[in-house]
């Protein structure tokens, strides 16, 4: 058994790949109903398994600029468009979900202009995505894209599903900044660190990876610094 398998027993035994998909699936699950319309923002080709809604709502869309979106195993419907051009009518759902996108957006409060457009009254945004304080995206704001690519390929991600990052939204101020500029309210931010996947590449990485890990997660000074921001965000009630 190799020590970075023992590490894995030893501190991670419960722990399943892409945790932090299964976190924000039970997030997303917790506020859908069957008779709810949602729409996955950046749904893309379908290729993350815990995102699959169809069946446990009324209707599941998808937007996404990649063209595989329309074959979307996990959608009813999918549409090639832009997020900050969404190709649905004025408060057409009641849930919008986003799954690691807000990291790529340039503009992102044109983004969630047109969301709380498409949101019903009292809908939610849910969205998971990178903290910008985190040292995984410190690193990849320093280093290029084809590196990126290079470190998701050597962790099985294909190249054309490595995007370039932008990190204009991965902050808990830069999220409530933006939220208030559009008029959706704040529900909860969530900090959540767990195992280190990218620093599982050897033994020694994995090992500065759960010191970290335990460290931001002992002190709640260092929350901050956590990897995972997954926020709820509401669109007002109208009278």
């Amino acid at each position: 058994m190799s020590l970075v398998q023992t590490i894995d027993q030893k501190f991670y035994p419960d722990c399943q790949k892409n945790w932090d998909d299964q976190i924000f699936r039970q997030r997303v699950l917790d506020v859908l109903t069957p008779s709810m319309r949602l729409l996955d923002l950046g749904a893309g080709a379908g290729i993350v398994v815990a995102m699959n809604f169809k069946g446990l709502a009324a209707q599941v869309c998808g937007v996404d600029l990649d063209s595989r979106v329309v074959d979307n195993p996990f959608l009813d419907e999918g549409r090639v468009s832009d997020a900050g051009e969404i190709p649905y009518p004025d408060a057409s759902f009641d849930v919008v979900i986003s799954d690691n996108v807000m990291e790529h957006l340039d503009y992102p409060e044109e983004v969630f202009r047109e969301i709380f457009r498409v949101l019903r009254p009292g809908g939610k945004l849910l969205f998971k995505t990178p903290n910008r304080t985190h040292y995984m995206p410190l690193i990849a704001r320093m280093t290029p894209h084809r590196f990126h690519q290079w470190v998701n390929r050597r962790r099985g991600r294909h190249e054309i599903d490595t995007f370039p990052t932008r990190y204009r939204c991965n902050s808990p101020s830069q999220i409530r900044r933006h939220a208030a500029n559009v008029g959706l309210n704040l529900d909860q931010i969530e900090l959540i660190e767990g195992r280190p996947e990218y620093l599982r590449i050897s033994a020694p990485t994995y090992l500065m990876g759960l010191i970290y890990e335990r460290l931001v997660n002992a002190l709640p000074f260092f929350a901050r610094f956590r990897i995972l921001i997954i926020a709820t965000l509401v669109k007002p009630e109208t009278d």
